[in-house]
């Protein structure tokens, strides 16, 4: 199997930018595209909608403005976060950015998919115990539910 297309997932943490060395490191070895991809999850939609003065059910769509603000901000951001990880690591490589939106999980499983990769390179933070209950572990779903190879690349303070 030839390893053509490296997808590489970052966040701002150590864990993603270990990762993201190992992964430039095996695109180098392979001559391989890399995708680095960053994704936004969705905020927490505000529970109830409703009044508690009134009782009476109230327009939640009033703050959209404030919303598109916040996303214009967190792809600012992650444009930020994608294009310091191919200055640090991507020398002479070809790399493509993609900034997705949703489940963190889904998104690197997709984006995948769409640029057609041969492996995903990823970090982990070894959630364990209450945390990982809470928090969940993004990288045991992807392993779970993707159809291409992936890489998880531990990490130890």
């Amino acid at each position: 199997m030839k390893i053509r297309k490296v997808l590489i997932c970052i966040d701002e943490s150590e864990f993603s930018q270990h990762a993201a060395e190992y992964g430039f490191d095996i695109a180098q070895i392979y001559s391989a595209e890399v995708g680095l991809v960053h994704i936004v999850e969705p905020l927490a939609p505000v529970a109830d909608t409703t009044d508690t003065l009134t009782g009476v059910p109230f327009d939640a769509s009033v703050g959209l403005p404030e919303s598109i603000e916040l996303e214009n901000i967190q792809t600012e951001r992650s444009n930020i976060i994608l294009e310091r990880a191919r200055l640090a690591f991507g020398g002479g490589l070809a790399v493509s950015k993609f900034t997705e939106y949703g489940l963190t999980a889904d998104g690197i499983i997709e984006c995948a998919v769409n640029f057609n990769a041969d492996l995903i390179v990823m970090g982990t933070h070894q959630r364990t115990g209450i945390d990982r209950w809470f928090l969940g572990n993004v990288a045991d779903d992807v392993i779970k539910n993707s159809e291409v190879p992936v890489l998880v690349v531990p990490f130890k303070k």
